[in-house]
């Protein structure tokens, strides 16, 4: 059972502090702090706004600032205060003492969601990590009557203070946590090397949270992945083995969703999860086409692709919700040298995801061989292993009894068929 989690915000009535701190996208930021809290299940009763060059050491807020903070919540009885910023922890209590109440910064606010939304052994243990790393900055001395336990006759010697009691529990907790991790991170090695084995192809789903991602997943492998219109609806990493436009052994990963200001614990936790868009061959970045600051979620999903080292990977765009945009129609963008970039969608409808599919089918191709083979009936174990590689494209037999087989296969899958059958290479270069 994970331990040291906090207190739920589901039901509170809640009091949201949003600054504007030399920020351009402010009001994005806004309408994005609102949908979070939204998706704490919190309820909202009132917003504090305003403008601060440079936030105040004690307090972040200023004097006139806190006041307001603090009638606004006697007048709605609000027992929760969020700031839609990062606080440190003596900022944190200190609010907390002069304002009467709890207050939660932005990290906090996301660890909430994250902990309501895991399902999985993985996720839980993953959310734990983060939450203890977040409240490993926050102990303070409590307890004032066991602030020493004595020890000894006569009763010389202070004992463990109870603020070192805490911070030894937390850091106990956070290697037996850890130790799980790894366990689990290795199986998923293993398993990434298996698929590597067997020339399996991997995609993940990459993107800003509530782009549409699991919608498209379930749509590309024919599953029922948990989607919803709402921040953070998929925590839990998902993979679904999927045949799209005859390219088989692929497995799409459906990924948890970024968001700005990710917290760099969450981003260390995450670690066994992002190691599958690391070893992806190919990254699908789903991008909400309605949204008013579409650059800027781009960018943010770069910069954490960038800080787990997944910026190198091939990237297809898919911009998704064309359905929610006016004269819109759906499409495949390509480069100057015809290959596609990026494809315009809609999950919802359906519209434009057999564009997607052709889209993800050149990608691939990409590398590969692609020729025609006459195989005899001597060859029928070579046929037999080019289906079950799913390198077979078409198929008719002659008169003979000879197959004309067209095919496609990838470099790596070449080259072993070259090295296992001596007669591949020498019958594919005549029939090509």
């Amino acid at each position: 059972m994970p331990l040291f989690f906090g207190r739920p915000i589901s039901g509170e009535r809640v009091i949201m502090v949003s600054l504007r701190i030399q920020s351009e996208a402010w009001e994005e930021d806004i309408n994005e702090f609102k949908e979070l809290v939204a998706s704490s299940e919190g309820s909202a009763v009132g917003l504090v706004t305003g403008f601060k060059k440079v936030p105040e050491t004690k307090f972040f807020l200023g004097s006139g600032k806190l006041e307001e903070v603090a009638l606004l919540r006697l007048e709605k009885c609000a027992n929760l205060i969020i700031f839609n910023h990062n606080l440190s922890a003596s900022q944190e209590r200190n609010l907390e003492a002069k304002l009467k109440c709890r207050v939660l910064d932005r990290t906090g606010l996301i660890l909430d969601i994250f902990a309501q939304r895991a399902r999985t052994h993985e996720g839980k243990l993953q959310v734990e990590m983060a939450h203890l790393k977040h409240l490993s900055t926050r102990l303070i001395r409590g307890w004032t009557h066991l602030e020493r336990q004595k020890g000894g006759i006569g009763l010389r010697g202070p004992g463990e203070t109870q603020l070192e009691s805490d911070r030894r529990l937390v850091r106990d907790r956070i290697v037996s946590v850890r130790n799980r991790l790894l366990k689990i991170q290795q199986q998923r090695s293993l398993g990434r090397q298996s698929r590597c084995n067997s020339d399996t192809r991997t995609i993940s789903l990459v993107g800003y949270t509530n782009a549409g991602k699991s919608t498209i997943f379930n749509i590309l492998t024919k599953s029922g992945v948990q989607a919803a219109n709402k921040l953070f609806a998929t925590l839990d990493p998902t993979m679904r083995r999927a045949k799209v436009g005859g390219i088989r052994n692929t497995v799409f990963s459906d990924t948890v969703g970024f968001i700005r200001h990710l917290p760099h614990s969450l981003i260390e936790a995450f670690q066994g999860t992002l190691e599958e868009i690391r070893s992806a061959s190919l990254l699908l970045h789903v991008i909400d086409a309605s949204a008013r600051d579409v650059e800027s979620m781009k960018e943010s999903v770069n910069k954490v692709l960038k800080e787990i080292g997944a910026h190198e990977i091939r990237v297809l765009i898919v911009y998704n919700k064309v359905d929610l945009l006016e004269h819109c129609a759906c499409r495949i963008d390509r480069d100057a040298d015809g290959r596609p970039t990026a494809v315009w969608v809609s999950a919802e409808t359906g519209d434009g995801m057999a564009m997607l599919a052709d889209a993800i089918v050149e990608c691939n191709e990409n590398g590969s061989v692609v020729g025609k083979l006459s195989l005899p009936p001597a060859l029928a174990s070579l046929r037999a292993e080019l289906y079950n590689r799913g390198a077979v494209l078409k198929e008719r037999i002659d008169n003979r009894g000879v197959s004309l087989v067209d095919i496609r296969v990838n470099k790596t899958e070449y080259a072993r068929f070259s090295k296992r059958f001596k007669e591949f290479a020498d019958i594919f270069t005549k029939a090509s």
